[in-house]
């Protein structure tokens, strides 16, 4: 029987470990990908331990919640008070998973916490899955500590090659991994919320707000305001815009370490803030063009939900954007690092509003073809592959509760 069969025939109930150094309520990429991977996890009837960092004095989980959550201490990484990192913890963990032991465990930052978990995993012998979603030998350039991009690389090989997989959402990451000595990646496309991120959000009273006229063009940046997004690309290729459409407005929607510098610097541009839910989809969907000048990404969800909310989208041609923006239906790419041709692809964007927003609904019905239940499908046979392919070495501990005493310990 194959491994789809297996779990499709009778339903098979995993117990799935998920060790994590960022969940909502903090605002990322990866925490809202994490998220949406746990709810539907859960929906499915798997059995989930979330282990993640404490995110206040009073972060208790609550006893009989439907996730099972072991929140360990933890710190503020410097420069981003909103995101913290995690405390080694190998005696915690080793401790609970021996008491309430799952079938696997997906490991998805590389941090302390995350390294914790790993040694922990294979002393017990139990499988151990990875996922790669930061490029932090990328970013380590834009903090002018471009002497670690080589240490950082050779930390992230040794760390997800002692897994059974390196999950990465697209098969161009998988391939550059491969060529610096990743062994087992394994492509696990990313879907989005359409119900959520949808053009029926657009809200005109926001746009008046933002002092945007009704006929005005409005250009959207989600995401940090920090160094490794390229901000200044965005900005310039703004201005070169406004000189063509005078009354344009930027709409800045994220936070970081560059908000002081910049709003002192820009104080005509519209800062929002951080967002999140129906108040960002509606933010989305009130913008008409979405610029994304980053170079550091593994995907870009934000790609996703500016296509989803019915924005066309200028960015460079890799990641979310390669797999998911058509070149002149839904949006311009420009070649990797090549800031003349951005500029180029965002004023050329901007020069028809009706095309644009033609352009826009495109990108809608494009993504209303990622499915969500096909991630979950996928995601599942991953996971048991990962547990099949991985035998506990001789000796290994395999005490487990049973699953009605797990729900009542609140792990």
């Amino acid at each position: 029987m194959t491994i789809e069969q297996t779990l499709h025939s009778d339903r098979a109930r995993l117990r799935l470990g998920i060790v994590t150094e960022t969940y909502p309520p903090e605002i990322n990429g990866v925490a809202l990908t994490i998220a949406r991977w746990v709810d539907g996890l859960l929906t499915r009837g798997h059995a989930v331990q979330l282990i993640r960092v404490r995110q206040g004095p009073n972060d208790s989980p609550q006893p009989g919640d439907a996730l099972e959550t072991l929140a360990l201490p933890g710190f503020r990484i410097p420069g981003y008070p909103q995101l913290q990192g995690g405390w080694p913890a190998h005696k915690s963990l080793l401790t609970h998973w021996r008491w309430n032991r799952p079938d696997l465990i997906h490991i998805v930052t590389e941090g302390p916490l995350g390294y914790s978990a790993l040694s922990a995993a294979r002393r017990l012998g139990i499988p151990v899955s990875t996922s790669f979603h930061t490029n932090f030998h990328n970013y380590s350039r834009h903090y002018h500590l471009g002497w670690l991009a080589t240490p950082i690389i050779a930390y992230l090989r040794h760390f997800h090659n002692q897994g059974a997989q390196t999950l990465v959402p697209t098969q161009e990451l998988a391939e550059q991994l491969q060529s610096i000595g990743f062994l087992r990646t394994q492509i696990l496309a990313r879907s989005i919320d359409t119900r959520l991120f949808s053009p029926q959000h657009r809200d005109m009273t926001l746009r008046q707000h933002w002092g945007a006229a009704p006929d005005a063009l409005v250009v959207l940046y989600v995401g940090r305001l920090a160094a490794e997004k390229n901000l200044e690309l965005a900005i310039v290729a703004f201005q070169a815009i406004q000189r063509m459409q005078p009354h344009a407005r930027l709409v800045l929607v994220g936070d970081g370490p560059l908000t002081p510098r910049l709003r002192a610097r820009h104080p005509e541009f519209v800062y929002c803030g951080m967002r999140q839910g129906h108040d960002l989809a509606t933010h989305y969907a009130s913008a008409d063009l979405f610029l994304f000048p980053s170079l550091t990404e593994t995907f870009g969800n934000v790609t996703l939900e500016a296509l989803a909310s019915g924005l066309a989208v200028a960015a460079f041609d890799y990641a979310a954007a390669r797999a998911h923006v058509e070149p002149g239906r839904s949006g311009l790419l420009a070649p990797y690092a090549d800031t003349q041709a951005f500029i180029s692809a965002a004023t050329t964007l901007a020069q028809d509003l009706s095309a644009l927003r033609q352009m826009g609904k495109t990108a809608r019905q494009v993504m209303l073809q990622l499915d969500s239940e096909y991630l979950y499908d996928r995601l599942e046979t991953l996971f048991l592959s990962a547990i099949r392919e991985k035998t506990p070495p001789s000796g290994a501990t395999t005490v487990r509760a049973p699953l009605e005493k797990e729900s009542q310990e609140g792990f």
